[in-house]
């Protein structure tokens, strides 16, 4: 009797056994779409019961092994990571739901040239104040690395890395000297697909000079009115930057409602008169960084009161005014605190490229949008401006 009831056990578990290892039957390729380094794999799933997703197996153009899964839902599932142009072999296989496997389907394909090679013939150069302006195209929409080397005419080489996964890119290049400059590329992917290194040509970078302010003056009856407390709207183009350290160098506007109709009206406007016309490309503002009763040390930056975001127009005579664009100097709180190595950085000025050099103005127009949340003060330390001075 012993013995019958063990040998009934041990066939339960072998009959388990089998139940819960059964295969999965696999999938059917119906079509393989190549793309620019990788490609798109079409399938129709099996009747089965349960099944969950579909992973694909292959090795990289780097050598690296790459698992990618595409759920129940789906009949397809991309692969990438591929230099193109030889063929490649990928493995898939269909899981269930308690992880049964099915047996691999084995396909190979040739994918197209990868993205990276489409991305480094589109690039065009061409000089701008300070520097250069890069173009490409990617329509892949995926991350690249673009690697730019500058070399002087002394032989002396620095390297710029741009990256992008826009499929329309439109880059600065700045901090150049007014030379001849020498500019080779490389264009690499994230798994490390890379073109070789060309020569794009040589370019001269057009001279760029801060606008001096000396001429500067206030346009009062088209601003509002920054002169609360110790602040002056003036103060906003005296070339003396606020800092956290002292209050020696209290150099900022204030916007007070109770001296503005008693409320904020968005958009508050600072109007300059240059007295002079000039051409810009980019500009950098600065926030408020003393605060009475603050932490010694520590900046206001990114606190209620200050500035966020503007809109900057120019005008030659006052009445029409052209949009130069929105601007937003974000707010980068985490839990309420602001990291430290971003006020450091708020500490510099936050700058702003411009998509193309403005054409000659004589005023601009600085129209604030909102602050950080106080609907009593507005502040502002200094504002920069940056190309072709008179014009």
């Amino acid at each position: 009797m012993r013995k019958f009831i063990l040998l009934l056990f041990v066939s339960l578990i072998v009959s388990c056994e089998k139940e819960t290892t059964q295969r999965v039957e696999p999938l059917e390729v119906i079509e393989i779409i190549p793309k620019n380094g990788g490609g798109t794999i079409v399938y129709t799933l099996p009747q089965s019961n349960g099944v969950l997703y579909v992973k694909a197996s292959y090795a990289n153009s780097q050598g690296q092994e790459v698992n990618r899964i595409s759920s129940k839902f789906n009949n397809r599932i991309d692969v990438d990571g591929f230099i193109g142009n030889e063929t490649v072999e990928v493995s898939l296989r269909v899981y269930d739901e308690d992880d049964n496997v099915s047996d691999p389907v084995v396909v190979d394909f040739i994918p197209l040239t990868s993205f990276v090679f489409v991305v480094l013939e589109s690039i065009t150069i061409t000089p701008d104040l300070g520097g250069v302006k890069l173009n490409w195209n990617n329509p892949s929409g995926k991350t690249v690395f673009v690697y730019v080397d500058i070399t002087n005419e002394n032989g002396e080489t620095e390297t710029r890395i741009l990256s992008s996964k826009s499929q329309e890119e439109s880059v600065f290049v700045r901090g150049l000297d007014a030379v001849p400059l020498t500019f080779s590329i490389r264009v690499e992917d994230i798994e490390g697909n890379s073109t070789s290194t060309e020569k794009v040509g040589t370019y001269t970078p057009l001279f760029e000079q801060k606008i001096e302010k000396g001429t500067w003056t206030l346009v009062g009856n088209l601003s509002v009115n920054g002169n609360a407390w110790e602040g002056s709207t003036t103060n906003f183009w005296d070339d003396i930057i606020d800092t956290a350290a002292t209050n020696s160098d209290n150099s900022y506007f204030i916007i007070w409602r109770d001296q503005n109709g008693g409320s904020l009206q968005w958009p508050l406007d600072i109007v300059v008169d240059m007295n002079k016309k000039a051409r810009i490309n980019r500009f950098v503002v600065w926030q408020r960084a003393y605060w009475y009763g603050g932490v010694a040390g520590v900046p206001y930056y990114f606190q209620e009161e200050n500035m966020r975001s503007f809109d900057l127009f120019v005008s030659n005579d006052k009445i029409d005014w052209n949009l130069v664009g929105s601007f937003d100097i974000g707010d980068p709180k985490v839990g309420g605190t602001v990291p430290t190595d971003v006020l450091d950085d708020a500490a510099n000025g936050h700058e702003f490229n411009l998509e193309s050099v403005t054409e000659a103005f004589r005023y601009f127009k600085f129209s604030i949008t909102s602050n950080y949340g106080s609907d009593t003060y507005v502040h502002g330390s200094e504002i920069s401006l940056f190309g072709i001075d008179n014009q």
